[in-house]
């Protein structure tokens, strides 16, 4: 048995990035950039009005007040098919080229219509209102480097970059099994016994797609060695991770380990000096990664949020550092002392700092639902109390 921080740098030595892939860019949103975003134009690619009103020459609006013939109008997309001459001016909105000639945009609430003809009561002053060749980017301007999460405004300069595809990191596949036979479907009992839903594959599942993996399938398998063998065989065709939950005690049934034994189990750690969650073990079956969790419901989800989320975050592109970022955060009630193995309290963030859940019982899944924080307890802490700091992870 091993301590936490060896096991997780036992995790992040085997979190490295999957190989790149491009992919359409409808598709990109969330995915990891594997090179970066390069333009292909230049944005602007001319003068652009930035405001709606009027573009003029400024040698026409010396002697302000004037009047100026309107001899057109520009839109975005549609530009004045002229050139603006002396006298002249064109209506113009926002987004629009700008017409040859044009020294500035003045607002249109500044400007009085009559007809064909443009009031300008004054000699403006000051901003162009007008955006300039390349004031946003270049050709060939890095947009996005790579090693980041595409989201709502990287994708916005991707498509402004004008590209169809971008390279990102592969996502890693993973297939959840859940080992039991008194688990259920929720929603579906068996007729034959009365069964538990099985609600730790669906936590799971949640938590490898929070961190970039791409949950390919999830199984509900009773303690058969046989058919978790073939199971195990079939799952490592599938995926770059397997998730094992059950079976990784030392009951008769628990076939956890034992299922991948004909696929050359190597095992990287078996068992973490920690609580809850000391059955955890990691390993490599035929070259895949294998993750064994415990089965209670919220054992399983702390060392998967411990353990299985730096694992996914790495192999995605993220670097398993994004998923263990322990901040010191001030406690808002108290905590007992730790026992001789490190601790995880599930806790919640309120406005002060971080709270202890009053049930921190390893299958308690109320309880678990209301936990956003994991407040980590080394061997040996005394109590504390509130006010006192504390190592804190998101849930």
């Amino acid at each position: 048995m091993i301590g936490f921080d060896e096991a997780s740098a036992l995790v992040a030595d085997q979190a490295q990035a999957l190989p790149p892939e491009a992919v359409g860019l409808a598709l990109a949103d969330g995915r990891v950039l594997a090179k970066p975003i390069i333009a292909r134009r230049t944005t602007p690619a001319t003068d652009i009005s930035a405001m709606d009103g009027y573009a003029v020459r400024d040698e026409d609006l010396t002697d302000a007040p004037v009047r100026l013939t309107v001899i057109g109008q520009a839109y975005a997309g549609q530009a004045f098919d002229g050139v603006l001459t002396p006298g002249a001016c064109v209506r113009i909105f926002t987004g629009a080229t700008a017409p040859t000639g044009t020294d500035r945009v003045v607002i249109q609430e500044d400007v009085q219509r009559e007809g064909s003809q443009a009031v300008f009561s004054q000699t403006p002053h000051g901003g162009r209102n007008l955006r300039a060749p390349g004031s946003d980017f270049a050709a060939g301007e890095v947009l996005v480097e790579p090693g980041v999460r595409l989201n709502a405004q990287k994708m916005v300069a991707a498509a402004a970059a004008d590209l169809a595809r971008v390279s990102v990191v592969a996502r890693p596949r993973v297939l959840i099994i859940s080992t039991g036979e008194e688990l259920d479907e929720p929603g579906r009992p068996s007729k034959l016994r009365p069964g538990i839903p099985d609600s730790v594959s669906f936590g799971v599942a949640a938590l490898v797609r929070a961190w970039g993996g791409r949950v390919v399938d999830r199984w509900l398998l009773d303690d058969d060695l046989t058919t978790l063998e073939k199971a195990a065989r079939s799952a490592i065709d599938r995926a770059d991770v397997v998730v094992v939950t059950g079976g990784a005690s030392v009951g008769e049934r628990d076939f956890a380990k034992a299922m991948f034994a004909p696929l050359d189990l190597q095992l990287i750690f078996s068992k973490v000096a920690i609580k809850p969650g000391k059955p955890i073990w990691l390993g490599r079956a035929s070259g895949v990664l294998v993750v064994g969790l415990p089965g209670n419901p919220t054992s399983a989800l702390v060392t998967a949020r411990l353990f299985v989320a730096p694992l996914i975050a790495g192999l995605a592109g993220l670097g398993s550092a994004a998923a263990t970022d322990w901040r010191s955060t001030a406690l808002t009630g108290p905590l007992a002392a730790c026992g001789d193995r490190e601790t995880f309290v599930r806790g919640r963030r309120t406005p002060a700092g971080v709270e202890p859940i009053g049930d921190q019982d390893s299958s308690a899944q109320k309880a678990l639902a209301l936990s956003d924080v994991l407040i980590r307890r080394r061997p040996g802490d005394t109590a504390s109390s509130a006010g006192a700091l504390v190592e804190s992870l998101d849930f």
